[in-house]
């Protein structure tokens, strides 16, 4: 049912069992799979919109990006299936020539959350009221962002970790580990998040011992690494864990406020 108050392009394709509420627009460049609901007074533009999602009145997805180098070009947004987008959130196209903005499946963004330009959120990720991401940032499967954090441009988040409200960063958050601070210092596993998701416990003890090594007083990153990998019965997680720290550009923020900014590189200030 599209509602008769709604503005809607000449080129948008629309698929069966839509939902579009009053005052909703609907731009340039955009597709809405089956069993999509829009909520009134959204705003879309330049963007795929995936089966099931959900958004609700007043969200703005697809606009241009906050970006001052963005010159026009063609960009977009892609969102997966069954996502729920609420009040207020805003999702921004990319920037630079056929670049997109991407949200995967069964993301929950609630009210006033901000995704920048460029940036791909993984399956499953939650960002909770306020949060805000910059450009290009990424973030992993799972992963739970606390109310009105905020994540510098270019940051990792990794997958399934969970991160206070109020926190900030502009490094690379540990996966599967619970982040909080100014900035966001790794302060213990991800216990909860990780049973939801079906991580055994074996796994879970053997992050929780490489979080401990690698918090440790004792050793500097480097050499937290190798006590790991001879210490800990190593899992796919922490591989992926260890992995995550040796590729990081802007330093991952593992230990206290001062160590954490020691560490950082590749600041963009």
């Amino acid at each position: 049912m599209i509602h008769k108050s709604a503005i809607i392009d000449d080129g948008a394709i629309i698929k069966e069992d839509v939902e579009i509420g009053a005052n909703v627009v609907i731009g340039k460049d955009v597709i809405i799979e089956k069993g999509v609901n829009i909520g009134a007074n959204s705003h879309i533009e330049y963007a795929t919109i995936g089966e099931g999602t959900k958004i609700a009145p007043f969200a703005a997805i697809g606009g241009e990006p906050q970006d001052l180098g963005y010159k026009g070009e063609k960009t977009g947004v892609i969102i997966g299936k069954n996502c729920w987008i609420r009040e207020f959130a805003t999702v921004n196209r990319g920037s630079g020539e056929n670049t997109y903005t991407k949200i995967g499946d069964k993301c929950l963004l609630m009210a006033y959350t901000h995704v920048a330009h460029n940036c791909i959120l993984e399956n499953e990720v939650i960002m909770a009221n306020g949060a805000t991401i910059g450009g290009h940032t990424t973030v992993g499967y799972g992963a739970w962002l606390g109310g009105m954090s905020v994540y510098h441009q270019h940051v990792r988040i990794g997958e399934m970790a969970i991160i206070s409200g109020a926190s900030a960063t502009r490094l690379d958050i540990l996966p599967y580990a619970k982040s909080e601070g100014l900035p966001a210092v790794a302060c213990g596993v991800n216990a909860i998040g990780l049973r939801r998701k079906g991580v055994d416990k074996i796994s879970i003890d053997a992050i929780h011992k490489a979080i401990r090594i690698l918090k440790s007083p004792e050793y500097n990153t480097t050499q937290a690494i190798e006590v790991i990998q001879k210490e800990v019965e190593t899992n796919e997680y922490v591989n992926k864990m260890i992995e995550f720290i040796k590729s990081s550009k802007r330093g991952v923020c593992i230990k206290s406020n001062k160590d954490a900014f020691k560490t950082g590189e590749g600041f963009d200030e």
